[in-house]
Order: C-alpha cells, then structure tokens, then sequence
C-alpha cells in the first residue's frame, strides 16, 4: 500500500526548529571581502567561480586575481614561525629538503616494515625459543638481538645479526643437524638483508638530521602522537564527547515520538531507535556508505492487507546522526548520502531487519526506497544534532579545503620560494586557480561552500530541538 503522508506534527517542528548554526547567504559574506581574512576571501572568490560555472560562463581576471592574492595571505600566515601553522611549515619543509622528504616517506611505512623485521626476529630469537646446543655468546648475542628489535634499535638489530653469523657455529652451521630445529644461518642472512631493516636503518640514522628533527618538532605541535599515552587519553575523551552527543539527541528524538504519540490519541505509532546497523541483505554496495545510524524516528506501518506475519513493520520518519562538532558533521556529509543510496536500493516489496540497540527491527522496503539521495531533498529526512556552541564568526572555509589547498605543489613552491628569498609573486599560484576550475579532483573544494551551508542547514542544538518539540505540541 502507498506511503502515508509525514506527520504535519513533524513538518511543523522541522519547519520551526532554530538552525543556530546557519551559514549566510554568499552575498552576505562579500559585502566586506576585501576586510576579510585570507580564508573567508578564498570561501568567496572560490563560491563566486562556482556560481560563474553554474551559469555557463568563465570567471573573470579580477576573481582570479583575488583569489591567488588570498591565498598568497593564507601562505604567508600560515608560514609565520611565531603564530603560523606547523601542519602547513612541516609539509613546506618536507617539500624543500630532500632528507626530510626521505624521512617522511621512510616514516610512512615504518610500523609495517618494523612488524615484518620483529616477526623475522622473533622466529629465531624470541625468549621462548629454545636455543638448542647454543654456546653462551651466541645466547646473549641473540638475547641482544631481541632487545634491539624490541627498542627499535636497528642499527644495532644490524650490528648483531652481523656478530652472529660470523659466529663459527652459525656461519659453519650442517643444514639438517637437528631435525627439529630450523637452519638459523639463512633466516639471519635474509634478515640482515632485509629490505624492511634496510629502510628502518635509514630511518634511525636520518632522525640525528636537524632538520628533520625541526620536522618531527612541528608534526608534535599538532598534538600528540599516534600510540601514546596522551593520544589514548584525547582519544577516549573524545569518544566520551561524541556519546554524550548521541544520548541527547535520542532523548530530543524520543521527546518528538511521545509528542506524535499524544497527537495520535490511545495508539503509538511512533517510536525511536539508536544504533540501527544496515543489513548484509540490501542491495547495494555498502562501500565507504554510513552503515549504522545513531537514532531513528519509526512509525509503524499500516500492514494488514500485506502480510500473516505478527512481527509490526516500520516506515522510517527521519535519521538523526549526532555530531559533536561542525566539522564533522561537514566531513560526514559524503558518507551519509552514500548510505541513504544504499538504504534507497531496497526493494520495495521486501521487509528487512535492522540490528538496533533496542533489538531486531522490520522496515518496509517501500519507506526505505522512497528516502532521499541528494542534497536537495535531505531536510525533510535528515538532521544533524549537536550540543556544541554555534560560533560568533563561523569558519566559511572548511579545514578539507583549506589543507587541500595548502598542499598544492604550487602553493608548496611559492611557500619555499618565501622562504628561502623572501620573494615570490601572488601570480606563481595560478595554477592552483586553473586546477579549482578544471579538476575533478578539485570539485569538493569548488562546492565547499554549498557543501557546508547545507550541512548547517541540516544541524540543529539538541536543545532548540526540545524546544521546538514543545511549542508545536502546544500549537497543536
């Protein structure tokens, strides 16, 4: 049978509720451009060229000229030794300094190859493994070994595997001698030459570089580092915040379902569910798509001429997704347009269970087909729920953008060129501008402002949510 119509209750509290975190119109933000920051004037230049694109028609020299002037201020800003940002000096000083460049790609596949050497360690030298018929040197040799692995020490990981196998025992060693117990010659010998050692060995030995220790001071001013004690802490603190976050919009969220269950008389059709986890059984690919939604609002459908079974089935009414900050409502954006997709591929005749916190759910298929899978039509469907703070001045440039636009090899060249001659021309980041218009790989950046005002569209306070919960409750 067809979809009921949405609740006028629901319209209504989605129509009134404040939207604290709401993004001006673009002309708003120009009327002072030119008194802007560097972020804000690259928001609007690069919104304008949209809008010139949009109408078929080619931004002009003045927009150009604005834009790579405001980004020549974001770089000069950013590369300030007192007040600048450290992400954006240790990016320019890996882009400058071949060493430091060696450090940084070593760096990125330093943990698998120091598994890959540890496992080879630990396969003949791990403190468990008995070490048949070994002299005393050859013991403490490996002993050392183990250590040196054990402390990331690879220069001297090298240093020991060369001791042992010039060890007479080892280098003269009969392949076969004791059937229970593998050669220990060839597995040192490929040890020692080890690509994974090799690059670890240069690894530790560029890290003396004063450079590269400048390089490793700036990724430390950024925050902690990965595995440490302090990252755990922010870690779970952060995992802490984002949990209160979803328990307040569940409670706005079942505020809502009781006020519908009041409009409706002796019945409750309404009801909430969080965590609600997308089956195996849809579709679609669930690739890189929101697979669990925080909270739902479910009507109970009306099933009687569909099917025998007793279990209800369920039409969703709207998805709540809570978020802590902004920022990460704006870069969960992608991804839950992706699972709308995914939940928008069930069939329309077929019911299927959902995993939720309050047990096993029946949504009808036709509900799920009929969501929303643009941007466009999300507000009827969709909120974000915070309780974070709105801004006094909201940031109309998103970190995504600003960072991609940071890392440009052109913006990366003109940031060294100021550096190491204190000249470079607003101009040599032209190309910047041309891949903005011309990119694919530019075209989140090129919507960014469209992409966060519909964000801050869908975001509202748990609290103006309660609100507006009570005011059409008593209008109704």
């Amino acid at each position: 049978m067809p979809l009921p119509p949405p609740p006028a209750l629901l319209d209504d509290t989605l129509r009134t509720v404040a939207r604290r975190y709401r993004l001006p119109a673009i002309g708003a933000v120009s009327e002072r451009i030119h008194e802007a920051s560097p972020a804000t004037a690259l928001a609007v230049t690069i919104e304008q060229a949209r809008l010139a694109l949009a109408n078929g028609e080619i931004p002009g020299a003045a927009l150009k000229h604005l834009f790579v002037e405001s980004l020549a201020r974001m770089v000069r800003e950013a590369i300030r030794p007192d007040a600048g940002d450290p992400a954006f000096q240790a990016m320019v000083l890996r882009h400058r300094v071949p060493q430091v460049h060696e450090y940084a790609s070593l760096a990125a596949r330093a943990e698998q190859d120091r598994r890959l050497v540890l496992a080879a360690v630990n396969a003949v030298a791990h403190p468990n493994k008995p070490q048949r018929g070994a002299s005393g040197p050859q013991r403490e040799a490996m002993t050392h070994l183990h250590a040196a692995a054990s402390a990331s020490s690879w220069a001297a990981l090298h240093d020991t595997v060369r001791r042992l196998l010039a060890m007479p025992a080892i280098s003269n060693e009969v392949p076969n001698a004791a059937p229970n117990a593998a050669p220990l010659q060839p597995a040192l010998a490929q040890l020692l030459d080890s690509p994974a050692l090799e690059r670890l060995r240069q690894l530790e030995a560029l890290s003396s570089d004063a450079q590269v220790r400048q390089y490793r001071s700036l990724w430390d001013r950024q925050g902690p580092r990965s595995g440490t004690a302090t990252a755990t802490a922010q870690g779970a603190s952060s995992r802490q915040r984002g949990a209160a976050a979803e328990a307040l919009a569940a409670q706005a969220l079942r505020a809502l379902a009781q006020r519908l269950n009041d409009a409706e008389g002796t019945s409750a059709p309404y009801r909430v569910v969080t965590s609600m986890r997308v089956p195996a059984s849809l579709p679609a690919s669930h690739e890189r798509a929101k697979t669990e939604w925080d909270a739902v609002l479910l009507r109970q459908a009306n099933t009687e001429d569909e099917a025998d079974d007793e279990t209800p089935a369920w039409d969703v009414c709207l998805l709540v997704e809570a978020k802590a900050s902004v920022d990460a409502a704006t870069t969960d954006l992608p991804r839950l347009l992706r699972g709308l997709r995914l939940l928008a591929h069930a069939e329309q005749h077929v019911t299927y269970a959902f995993q939720t916190e309050q047990g096993t759910v029946r949504l009808r298929g036709a509900s799920l087909s009929a969501l929303p899978t643009d941007e466009a039509g999300l507000a009827s469907k969709v909120l974000y729920c915070s309780d974070a703070p709105a801004e006094s001045h909201p940031r109309v440039l998103s970190a995504a953008s600003r960072m991609q636009l940071l890392s440009a090899p052109a913006t990366l060249e003109f940031a060294s060129k100021l550096i190491e001659t204190q000249q470079a021309e607003a101009r040599d980041l032209e190309p910047v501008w041309h891949q903005l218009l011309e990119s694919p790989q530019w075209s989140a950046v090129l919507n960014q402002y469209r992409a966060l005002r519909r964000v801050r569209e869908l975001m509202v306070h748990a609290d103006d949510l309660l609100a507006a919960i009570g005011d059409t409750g008593q209008r109704a």
